[in-house]
């Protein structure tokens, strides 16, 4: 095929007597052309027999479009019936909902030829059910169990048969603590009397949506700048330095800097790819840093931290020391413990609450069967609720909406712990699809609750810092432990990589100290500034992740990481915590209230 130009389209116009000296009106056909692969004859010949069933249509702009709508568009559909084989080569125009389903089965059958298909992935059977039931015949019904049943969300639903047969039900799989004769079973009266508040207080939390996708590259270094002044007069104060040197300044002596950890590349951080960018105090300028004389260090990408060393010609920093961050107080409560206090029951379970090859919500029952049966006094639940994640609503195989599924759930929850009235907390996803797709995220809203159930339910944002009798959780849904894990790099720290993020979050005392975020990770800076750091140091710390489940003590803190409900098609993990404010002890040391702690499968 040869290419097509304005000249040549200008020569074939001449021929038929048509004037064209608009560079602009040539361009277009030009585009023309190529997107539909006519030679310009061709594309000449095509429009004057349009433009003559048109009553002479002159050729401008506006006229070519129509004519593209009109007529290539459909000369081109009518190609794609008989040559299949061109369907994935060439733009599209689907008039129909029946089309673009076509569309989309033929791509998937190409992918499905190149690719390896996951274990137990099979192809959904194109069959009329047996037993058809109407889309419009779901009944809002009292029963969880009905309420998710299959037909309440696509005919086509079956319950997951791997999740069914699952093995080791219930079996504990971590324990921590003091787990002998622990009695895991909560009061008759769970919740009555306990205190849940977010720590900041209701006018310094996130409560609502807000508008986003409008800050400024200036606003986003302002938020940087600030936290490297912040935690870098932190580390001034507990190293006792006296002040820190430009990073880009030649010294004959050893010098001290303050700067944030960057990489040299838009690729993965490495030992030769470390570059530390000063605060605008300090130059504000990035310099190459040698790790080669350090026995030991963990770096990640947007980590504060000083290090001393020589820079003889300004241009590299060779590093023999490295202080990392301090990690922020506990937090000490005003209110005297009573002494035959009782310990208070604690339950966290993290979404999807379906298995991948179903969207019955089974995992979900089952997990309040536990509720009922081990009546715990709050029930930390993080998402998603409605995982953007799922195959079938990846696949577009869901017939009712988002919102809708996500309401029947929320329902599903607060009516089925009703009869024994614990405290219940949802916390968002970035994996929830009906929700605001940011961070920090939004609580919930739930319009539909009444006034009694809304005594129980408390909505809250992610991240957050929650007091619950007196005893902190840090909460947040976002998996922040797979993004620092693939871009944290050490040598010679001896302790294993998640115990080191941990303490890096604690340290730089956020819940999302990593910079750049990655690309799943939607970070508004201006609210990441006010709602997405740590007031303090958290008694324990909810972290949800796709890595193995695990309870750590890090500096004091006791991390949970309680697994997914889920994990693809079978059962996965959920958490149970006993927890007791205590007193200090007679040497004034501080003891954890976290006593026991236990990951259970569903």
């Amino acid at each position: 095929m040869s290419v097509v130009t304005s000249e040549s389209l200008k020569s074939e116009l001449e021929m038929f007597d048509i004037p064209c000296q608009d560079d602009s009106v040539l361009d277009k056909m030009v585009e023309q052309c190529i997107c539909n692969r006519i030679q310009a004859d061709d594309m000449v010949l095509e429009w004057v027999a349009y433009s003559t069933t048109k009553n002479g249509l002159k050729l401008t702009t506006d006229t070519l479009e129509q004519f593209e709508h009109e007529v290539l568009n459909k000369k081109n559909k009518s190609k794609q019936s008989f040559k299949r084989e061109d369907t994935h080569n060439r733009t599209r125009d689907i008039y129909s909902l029946q089309d673009l389903i076509k569309a989309e089965e033929e791509e998937e059958s190409l992918l499905d030829a190149y690719s390896t298909p996951a274990k137990g992935s099979q192809k959904r059977a194109l069959t009329t059910p047996e037993h058809p039931h109407s889309k419009r015949s779901v009944a809002l019904l009292a029963s969880p169990s009905l309420l998710l049943s299959p037909a309440s969300f696509s005919p086509s639903t079956t319950p997951s048969h791997k999740y069914s047969q699952r093995g080791a039900k219930g079996e504990v799989v971590v324990t921590f603590g003091a787990v002998q004769g622990t009695r895991w079973v909560g009061s008759r009266t769970p919740g009555v009397g306990k205190q849940l508040e977010l720590l900041e207080g209701p006018e310094d939390t996130l409560r609502c949506s807000y508008k986003y996708m409008f800050q400024r590259l200036r606003d986003v270094r302002n938020v940087l700048t600030e936290k490297i002044e912040e935690l870098g007069e932190s580390l001034r104060l507990h190293f006792n330095i006296e002040e820190f040197s430009p990073v880009s300044l030649p010294a004959q002596d050893s010098i001290t800097v303050l700067g944030q950890v960057c990489c040299d590349s838009n690729g993965k951080l490495n030992a030769q790819s470390v570059l530390l960018e000063a605060g605008p105090e300090q130059g504000g300028q990035q310099v190459p840093v040698d790790l080669s004389e350090l026995k030991e260090y963990s770096l990640f990408p947007g980590q504060v931290v000083v290090m001393e060393g020589m820079n003889t010609t300004g241009r590299k920093l060779v590093a023999s020391k490295l202080h990392e961050g301090v990690p922020l107080p506990f937090y000490t409560s005003e209110v005297k413990m009573e002494v035959d206090e009782d310990p208070m029951n604690v339950l966290v379970a993290c979404g999807p609450y379906t298995p991948s090859d179903s969207l019955t919500f089974d995992p979900l029952l089952d997990l309040i069967n536990v509720i009922i049966r081990d009546r715990p006094d709050v029930c930390l639940l993080l998402g998603p609720f409605v995982d953007s994640k799922h195959e079938q609503i990846e696949k577009a195989q869901v017939t009712e909406s988002f919102e809708a599924i996500f309401s029947r759930c929320i329902e599903s929850i607060v009516d089925g712990t009703r009869s024994i009235g614990c405290r219940l907390v949802f916390v968002p996803s970035q994996r929830d699809i009906h929700h605001h797709f940011i961070y920090p995220q939004p609580p919930f809203t739930l319009p539909n609750l009444s006034k009694e159930q809304a005594q129980r339910v408390m909505l809250v944002p992610d991240p957050c810092t929650l007091l619950i009798d007196g005893v902190t959780f840090g909460l947040t849904s976002t998996d922040i432990l797979f993004h620092m894990g693939a871009e944290e790099i050490s040598c010679g720290t001896g302790s294993d990589r998640i115990s080191r993020i941990l303490k890096h979050m604690l340290t730089q005392r956020s819940y999302y100290p990593l910079y750049p975020p990655v690309e799943d990770v939607n970070m508004d800076y201006e609210k990441f500034q006010s709602f997405a750091q740590m007031p303090l140091t958290p008694d324990l710390l909810i972290i949800p992740s796709e890595l193995r489940y695990f309870v750590k003590d890090v500096i004091g803190c006791v991390c949970v990481n309680p697994g997914r409900l889920t994990k693809g098609q079978v059962g996965g993990t959920y958490g149970r915590l006993l927890i007791q404010r205590s007193a200090s002890s007679e040497d004034q040391k501080r003891v954890s209230p976290c006593l026991a702690a236990q990951v259970v499968k569903i």
